[in-house]
Order: structure tokens, then C-alpha cells, then sequence
């Protein structure tokens, strides 16, 4: 049924001054006809107690088989070939643990991800022999996540067979499982290879019939199914009496607390103990109560904190995060403790200013209390290949912390994100809003079981993470009904209940929009869209000029590529879409397509314009505009892409861009037009401030139009008032004397009264005029030295220095900096904090050599 059509129809059963104020939430929330959820069921008070006896605490038992196993091929007739097994790592996947033992290159440079693909279709066995001392009771074998489908065996045993490949097999072993020596088998089957001549016709379709990250199936970035038991692996003991997925959410910023938890077993009278402390910030350590009694069953209880530290976004505030033991006593003895960390803070969606509506979602974020606008990017797989290591997250995640990012979407190309992500995007105040891992309808081919038990193991497993905010059925699915959808929905609500669901993205007041690249049409574009929230849009480029290298894997850059190039092999669609002269035309607004230099430079300043203006536009538009998601933070394979971070983890000019774009305190001219060459033109100007903190400070805002030869045409400073997060100020003026030039760049800066700067943002127009013009302009100086951390560049110079660029040579993969691509004033120096110990090279765009 239609959209319009389903909600019209449930509208029309409801009174007219109900279905007037409904909002597609709450029409979503009918329509999944869910019980109640954990937050609305009854609950007991917890009193405070005396603290427990913590020394005799039952540790939680278990034996972890994770480490190394044994990987062998298939004969093609159902048996291992144990004599040719090599070792491989768990967690980890069959194509890293081949290219770590040497038996294939490197799957990331050249075309080798075709050698890598093959072995995908091939089976696979997998054997771990480990010493089990028979200590735990009632153990259970889990698998935290094997891709994809599997056969399991212990001491000879088959124990059954799973599909599915973020969460389980789990199996009862108390049979199987031997004192001594026992061997653990695990056989994964080919990933199957269908074609139905979808877009492109060479991806591997075979995801939209099983639950898998499908962004490695070649319909975009790589073309590397994954295969492997790529989470750890468990023994796991289980307490006769005992308590499962305690749950901790925020009733109200007071430190109105609920504890849900599953009681397993049965308990004729147990005492409930729960004991709240900070987790690396002072506070106090507060302990609750109760008795609880009879068999299995969901229990929930009320608790108070005092005085609660208040978890916010990036940028809001500070991200305390408290510990929770959760211990269950029976006949005066301690049966099991489970351990969580939660974060104390509520959210609430509020509508528009023009109200709810039914076609809409409520899209206005409030923290704590506090509407935001959200500034964030998408979030893709970490690594085709499944390096799920805290070293690979933390740098991304850093950098997204540095870049103001508030919000990244893990879209449902991806994957319900590992416990690792959530953790370092709790602590850095980074809110996700997670998808499931359907996209483009699939949810109506993947099997209803399957789906099902992705959605309720993996909402169990996050859903203490404070950063989580969202729930999301899927990507781009433009009919997102159906069971699926609802089967989602209605677990949002009755496992969780703290936060929203959205049945599609993009859906009810969220847009995408590609019309930049694959319509091809002409940047002008970007620099005038509008949504009431933005969950997709972006540019691609090119990864810096030291990464292109890496990939190309020695060939000879030559524009055009060959087809068959390895440089026209790593684009988004393995070059099966007219990627090179789409490449051909962003990078040629900028710079002559006759070097690897310039190709990369030109796409990367195609898309610092074609994103960092929509996010800006999208600021001022506030309460209206209430978000922005650029595509996207990070990429799961190297080559042409719409990330701000390469593969490798070499860092894009966007990002230091966009950071300035979302900086808390910003500074933003609005262009319509990239090119104003002899226009007569008037441009908005804003102060942009998140927090208020310059409320009703007088602040200095001065701002300079520059042509190519450096003469300043416009110039202009006056003291204001600051009034709010979004106070327009006097708009910019040109002539067409003034913009008579073949590049004009711009520059705004806000000042605090005793002169400290707050915000510097400067633009770059009319460089269509000539390719390469934008490094064409009068030439300045600088002086740079190192103190410290710090890289210390003046500008010697009598014009001002922009594009300002550090770099370290072979080492940008690794390179940190707190700002780059600088404007500097003639005389000024400003200090760059950097993260390596090595030599740098100071350069700008219009540095005289």
C-alpha cells in the first residue's frame, strides 16, 4: 500500500483534532501494535542499600576461544584438507588470515580484491583444540558473529547449523563439552553467487537473501564477501539462578533512572542488588535494593541518582559514563554479578515549527533537554576485510570527534556496529543512529527469521550504549512496509522504548540527494539544496596523491585510464559507470586533468565546495533545517569516494573544511553560484552559534573579498551584538567591478571584545574561469619551525597565504593535525598542533617557492 495512502486511511479512524497534531512517529507507533515497552511496564522501587561485600563478588566464568585456529580448504566434496591449513586469527576472516599467511597479495591494491573475491566462493573449515578444566556450569557456546552460513562440530558432534552473521550460533554443550582436551570444529559454507542484472549487473546479489554486511557484494567499494568467524568466540557459564540483558535508561535528567532485567531460573526469594559508581570522573558510588521472588520473568525496577553527571553530544558538554553491577543473591549466597555502562541522558523528538504532521517524522533532536541542530556524516564497514580493531576505529573516530561531527549514521549497507564503535562513540560524544542491514527493499527477500534475530540479539546488545539515538529499518528503500518493518518497529519499542525508530532513511522530512556526480549535474547545485533534515548527500574525490599510489600498485598514471586500469578499477563502481569522465568533470572546474596532482586536487576541491556549502546553508536554516549528514566519514576500500578519511586513514582536505563548517562558533557567507565573475552580487552573511555562548557579548566581524593578484576589492569590520544560534548579519554587497577577476576569494573572521579570534572561514569563487587559477595568485612567504607538538607558521609575506597545507611525507595515513588548508594574514602566525614526531613540508596554494 502506498505511504499516502496508509496514512490517509489511518488518519481518517481518528478523531480530527488527534490526527491534525499526528506525527508520522506516532502514526508508526499505532501501526506496529506493540505491547509495552520496558519504560512504560510497572515497576518496583529500589531503595538504597549498604554497600555489599564486593570481595567475595562471583566473577563472571567463562573461557574465551578466540586466538588462533586452524583454517583449511574444502576438497570440493565436503572435507577439510588439514594438511594444507594455515593459521588464521579469531576474530578475523578467511581472506585476512590468506593474505597474512602470503597465499594472496594484498587485497587492497591492484585488482587482487578478484583473487580475494574467489576464495568467497569456496568452503572453508575452521579447527580449535582447547583444554577445558570442567569449571562452569551449565556452559553455552557462543559465536558473536560468523559469516556466513555454518556447520558446527565439538569432539565430533554436530551441534547444528546457522546462518546469519552478526550474532550466534549459540549451542548447549553440557553434553559434547569433555574435561581435558576438545576440538571444535566449524565448516562455512561458499557465499552463494546470484545475478538478476540489478545496478550494477556484476554484483553479486546473493545478500538480499541472507542477513550480511552488503556493501562488500559489489554493487559499490568493494567486491569481497565476507567470510570468517570475524567475532569472538566463548564458552560461557550460566548460573542455575541468574540475570540476563540488564537494561539501564533515563526516565528525566533528574537522575530518574529504570533497571530492566530478564530473571532466569527459579528463585523462591532473592535480594537484587545494584551498584551505580562513575566511571573515571569523581562522584559518588550509590547501592540499591530489592527482593525479588519466583521463576523466570522480566523484572523492573525505579531508581534515583543524585546528583546525576549528564552524558551530552560532542561539543554540548562533558560524556560521563557510570558502571553498573547488577548482583543476584539467593539463601544468603552471591549466584551471579553482570557488569554494563550506561549514560544518564534523555531524548525527545520534537516536530518542525510548523507542527507535526503525518507524513512527517518528528526530526528536531533534544538532548537533555536541549534542541540541536545535528551536525554528522555517514558511517561505512571499517574494512572490507573486517579489522574491527579498536586502532582502526579510534583514528576515524577521533577525527570525526575533531571534525564536530555530533551524529553518524551506520547505514544499512553496513552492519549493526561492534561493542568496540559504540564504546569509543560513547566516550567521545559521537550519537549514532543505527540502521539494520537491509537497504533498497531488500527487507523483503531476507528471511523473516533471520532478520529477526539481528534485530533482537543486537538490540539487546546496545542498547545501554548512551550514544546510541536512533533505530533504522534500512537504506533507500522506497516501500519500507511490509512484516520486516514492522517486526523492527515493534522491537524498538517493547527492548527498548528509549529512542525513536524510522521505518526507511531517507523517509518522512529526510533527503538524499546525488544529483551532483551521478546526474553530473553542475555544483551549483549543492550550493542550493535545502531539506528539512539532510541523511545523505555528498561529493566524491580522489584519496591523497600517497594513498593513489598505494593502490595503483606500481602502473603509470595516464588520464584517461584504461578500462582496465587499476586507477579506473578502484572508482565507486569499478569504473562500470562512466566514473573517470564523471571524475573528469568535478576535478576539471578546478584544475587541467594532465597529472595525478591535479586530477586529485581538483576532485578533493570539488568536494570540500559541493558539501561544506549545503552543510552551512543547512546551519543557517535552523529550526527549520534541524540536521545534516554528509556522505560520508570513512571507506571499507581504497579509490574514488565520498569519504573525508581514505581507506588507509589519510585524511581529505573535507575534513578540516567541514570542520570549520561545523565548528560550535561559526562564521558563513552563502553562495548561490560558484562562478560571479562580472555579476553584481549580494551574499548572506551569518554568525552561527550552537551553544549561545555569545549571547549578548559584543563581538567584532570583519570580512575580505581578495582577487587573483591579492588586491582586497572589499572590506569591511563592525562591532554587533551576538543574538542567538542564528543571527543574520548584514549581507556582502560585490559589484561587477568587484568581482571582475578570475578568482576571488573570501575571508570572514568573528572577534571576542578584547580581540581573541572565535571563527575564521574563507571561500574560494570563480576559479572556473581558468583551470588552475586557484593556484595561480600572487605569491606569499612563510616561515614555519617546531615547538614541541605545535608547528609554528608565519606568513612573511605582504598578501595574505591560503590553502595553507602541512603534510609529512610517507606518512599520511598516520598524520593528525588540529587544523590545515589555513588562511593567514600577511604577518600572522598561528600554531598547528601535530601528532607525529617526524619532519614537515609547509606549503600553501599561493606559496612562492
Amino acid at each position: 500500500m502506498d505511504v499516502t495512502v496508509a496514512l490517509w486511511m489511518l488518519t481518517m479512524l481518528l478523531p480530527e483534532s488527534i490526527s491534525a497534531q499526528m506525527s508520522m512517529d506516532e502514526a508508526d507507533r499505532a501501526a506496529f501494535a506493540a505491547v509495552t515497552s520496558p519504560l512504560a511496564a510497572d515497576a518496583a522501587f529500589m531503595q538504597p542499600t549498604v554497600m555489599p561485600d564486593t570481595t567475595v563478588m562471583p566473577a563472571a566464568k567463562s573461557l574465551s576461544l578466540s586466538g588462533e585456529w586452524s583454517l583449511a580448504p574444502d576438497d570440493g566434496d565436503g572435507h577439510a584438507l588439514w594438511d594444507e591449513a594455515v593459521t588464521a586469527h579469531v576474530p578475523g576472516t578467511v581472506h585476512r588470515a590468506l593474505f597474512e599467511q602470503g597465499i594472496i597479495p594484498d587485497p587492497m591494491v591492484g585488482r587482487n580484491d578478484s583473487i580475494a573475491e574467489k576464495c568467497s566462493y569456496k568452503c572453508w573449515w575452521y579447527k580449535k583444540t582447547f583444554t577445558y578444566d570442567g569449571s562452569l556450569h551449565d556452559p553455552l557456546l557462543t559465536f558473536e558473529g560468523v559469516a556466513n552460513r555454518c556447520k558446527v562440530w565439538l569432539n565430533g558432534k554436530l551441534l547444528g547449523e546457522h546462518e546469519g552473521m552478526f550474532g550466534g550460533p549459540d549451542f548447549d554443550v553440557k553434553r559434547a563439552l569433555k574435561k581435558g582436551e576438545n576440538i571444535l570444529v566449524v565448516r562455512l559454507d561458499s557465499i552463494p553467487q546470484t545475478y538478476l542484472g540489478g545496478w550494477p549487473a556484476t554484483a553479486n546479489e546473493a545478500w538480499k537473501y541472507s542477513v550480511v554486511i552488503n556493501c562488500v557484494y559489489g554493487w559499490h567499494y568493494a567486491k569481497i564477501p565476507s567470510l570468517g568467524i570475524w567475532q569472538p568466540v566463548a564458552l560461557r557459564e550460566r548460573p542455575a539462578v541468574r540475570i540476563e540483558n540488564p537494561f539501564i535508561a533515563t526516565r528525566s535528567v533528574d537522575g530518574d533512572m529504570r533497571l530492566v532485567a530478564d530473571l532466569k531460573g527459579k528463585a523462591s526469594a532473592a535480594e537484587l542488588t545494584l551498584i551505580v559508581k562513575p566511571l573515571h570522573f569523581e562522584g559518588k558510588t550509590q547501592v540499591f535494593g530489592h527482593t525479588v521472588k519466583g521463576g523466570a520473568k522480566q523484572l523492573a525496577f525505579d531508581f534515583k541518582i543524585d546528583q546525576p553527571a549528564l552524558w551530552w553530544p560532542n561539543g554540548m558538554g562533558g560524556q560521563p559514563l557510570y558502571e553498573a553491577i547488577v548482583i543476584l543473591s539467593s539463601q544468603g549466597r552471591k549466584v551471579c554479578a553482570t557488569r554494563l555502562t550506561f549514560g544518564v541522558r534523555t531524548i525527545e523528538m520534537r516536530p518542525f515549527p510548523e507542527g507535526a504532521a503525518p507524513d512527517k517524522y518528528n526530526w528536531t533532536f533534544v538532548i537533555n533537554g536541549k534542541p540541536l541542530f545535528v551536525k554528522g556524516t555517514g558511517w561505512c564497514t571499517a574494512d572490507a576485510l573486517l579489522d574491527c580493531s579498536r586502532e582502526r576505529y579510534a583514528r576515524f573516530l577521533h577525527i570525526a570527534k575533531l571534525q564536530n561531527i555530533q551524529m553518524l549514521r551506520a547505514w544499512g549497507g553496513g552492519m549493526p556496529e561492534t561493542d568496540t564503535f559504540y564504546n569509543l562513540c560513547d566516550s567521545l560524544g559521537i550519537m549514532v543512529m543505527q540502521e539494520w542491514p537491509t537497504a533498497w527493499n531488500s527487507h523483503n527477500t531476507q528471511p523473516a527469521a533471520m532478520l529477526r534475530e539481528t534485530v533482537t540479539r543486537n538490540t539487546l546488545r546496545l542498547r545501554n550504549h548512551p550514544s546510541l539515538v536512533m533505530w533504522g529499518a534500512g537504506n533507500e528503500s522506497d516501500k519500507p512496509f511490509g512484516e520486516a518493518i514492522d517486526m523492527m518497529g515493534r522491537a524498538a519499542i517493547e527492548l527498548d522504548g528509549s529512542r525513536p525508530f524510522h521505518r526507511g532513511e531517507a523517509w518522512g522530512g529526510s533527503l538524499h540527494n546525488y544529483n551532483c556526480w551521478w546526474d553530473n549535474y553542475h555544483l551549483n547545485h549543492n550550493l542550493n539544496m535545502t531539506a528539512p533534515f539532510w541523511g545523505e548527500f555528498g561529493i566524491p574525490s580522489l584519496p591523497v596523491c600517497e594513498s593513489v599510489l598505494r593502490y595503483l600498485d606500481g602502473e603509470e598514471f595516464v588520464w584517461k585510464p584504461a578500462a582496465e586500469s587499476n586507477f579506473t578499477h578502484h572508482t565507486p563502481i569499478f569504473g562500470t559507470n562512466d566514473e573517470i569522465n564523471r571524475l573528469e568533470q568535478y576535478a576539471g572546474y578546478f584544475m587541467p586533468t594532465d597529472s595525478l596532482h591535479n586530477i586529485v586536487f581538483g576532485s578533493q576541491l570539488a568536494q570540500v565546495v559541493g558539501v561544506c556549502h549545503t552543510l552551512e546553508r543547512a546551519r543557517t536554516m535552523w529550526p527549520h533545517t534541524t540536521g545534516a549528514l554528509y556522505y560520508k566519514m570513512n571507506d571499507n576500500y581504497p579509490g574514488l569516494s565520498w569519504s573525508c578519511v581514505d581507506y588507509y586513514g589519510a585524511i581529505k582536505p573535507l575534513h578540516y573544511f567541514a570542520r570549520r563548517s561545523f565548528a560550535p562558533v561559526a562564521s558563513v557567507i552563502l553562495f548561490d553560484r560558484t562562478n560571479m565573475a562580472c555579476q553584481d552580487v549580494t551574499l548572506p552573511h551569518y554568525l552561527l552559534d550552537d551553544n549561545e555562548t555569545l549571547a549578548g557579548d559584543s563581538v567584532t566581524v570583519a570580512w575580505a573579498v581578495y582577487n587573483e593578484k591579492m588586491e582586497a576589492v572589499a572590506d569591511t569590520a563592525y562591532s554587533c551584538l551576538a543574538t542567538g544560534k542564528v543571527q543574520r548579519l548584514p549581507d556582502i554587497h560585490l559589484t561587477t567591478d568587484d568581482t571582475h577577476a578570475l578568482l576571488l576569494l573570501f575571508k570572514s573572521d568573528v572577534r571576542d571584545a578584547q580581540g581573541n579570534l572565535l571563527a575564521r572561514n574563507w571561500y574560494f569563487a570563480n576559479y572556473e574561469t581558468r583551470p588552475g587559477v586557484i593556484l595561480q595568485a600572487r605569491k606569499t612567504t612563510l616561515q614555519y619551525r617546531r615547538e614541541g607538538n605545535d608547528i609554528v607558521i608565519t606568513n612573511t609575506g605582504d598578501v595574505p597565504a591560503f590553502g595553507v597545507t602541512v603534510s609529512v611525507p610517507g606518512k599520511a595515513s598516520q598524520l593528525l593535525l588540529s587544523d590545515n588548508y589555513l588562511w593567514i594574514d600577511a604577518g600572522e602566525t598561528v600554531r598547528v598542533s601535530i601528532n607525529l614526531d617526524a619532519p614537515v613540508t609547509v606549503s600553501a596554494w599561493n606559496i612562492q617557492h
